[in-house]
């Protein structure tokens, strides 16, 4: 057994052992995160029944894309500048980091061109961290009204980073407060929406998210080991 798939098997096992505990009857959705590692370390990870890839940057996707050989979903879960929406648009089938009217703005006209609605979801900064991209909590449901009032993005639910503490249970307010938006924006039944999805939890933090409802779950350095700089 490689590393990757005695990996794989730990972070699955701690994923069940949390939707056990969790009040929420969620699907978890296990999306390997594979910012600076390589074309086997993926294919190795896929071929152990990963079936979502996540990337952090839209060149680095673009480099592997035509060369992993391997059928699987694309999520951007890092940062995307509005000037990299045409190539985001192109390359993913769910953008997790959309952190403004403007981006929302600039994807819409972007998957017009490719004739295609693009799937996002509204990164909300819950924990109001300073050092990290994301909404505020209290104008999230007006953004993403005028989302869905776009009609080449469909608005598929809500993502957030929340801040790395030692104790990981620290993080979970934010995955709470995230998970009450997520039900709010749900009850919304905006029209042109399907909310399905609530992206939160990492490496280090993601059995408290799932325990808070997560089923976008972000993991990496679980997997794969330390990232190769």
């Amino acid at each position: 057994m490689t590393d990757i798939t005695q990996n794989l098997k730990i972070v699955r096992d701690k994923i069940a052992q949390a939707m056990e505990r969790s009040p929420y009857a969620n699907d978890v959705t296990l999306i390997a995160v594979t910012k600076n590692h390589g074309i086997e370390a993926m294919r190795e990870a896929i071929d152990d029944q990963i079936t979502v890839i996540g990337e952090n940057r839209v060149q680095e996707a673009e480099s592997k894309y035509d060369v992993l050989d391997r059928d699987v979903s694309w999520h951007l879960i890092g940062h995307l500048q509005s000037n990299k929406a045409k190539k985001a648009v192109r390359l993913f089938d769910l953008i997790h980091s959309v952190d403004s009217l403007a981006l929302a703005e600039a994807i819409n006209k972007a998957a017009a061109l490719e004739g295609k609605r693009q799937d996002i979801l509204l990164q909300v900064n819950v924990a109001q961290d300073e050092n990290k991209f994301g909404l505020e909590a209290e104008e999230m449901m007006s953004v993403a009204k005028e989302v869905c009032k776009m009609s080449n993005v469909r608005l598929c639910g809500l993502m957030t980073i929340a801040p790395f503490y030692e104790d990981c249970e620290l993080a979970r307010p934010a995955f709470r407060k995230l998970r009450e938006l997520y039900q709010e924006l749900k009850d919304a039944r905006l029209e042109g929406s399907d909310i399905r999805y609530l992206s939160m939890g990492m490496t280090h933090d993601f059995v408290v998210a799932v325990e808070e409802g997560a089923n976008l779950i972000r993991v990496g350095t679980g997997i794969f080991g330390a990232r190769e700089y």
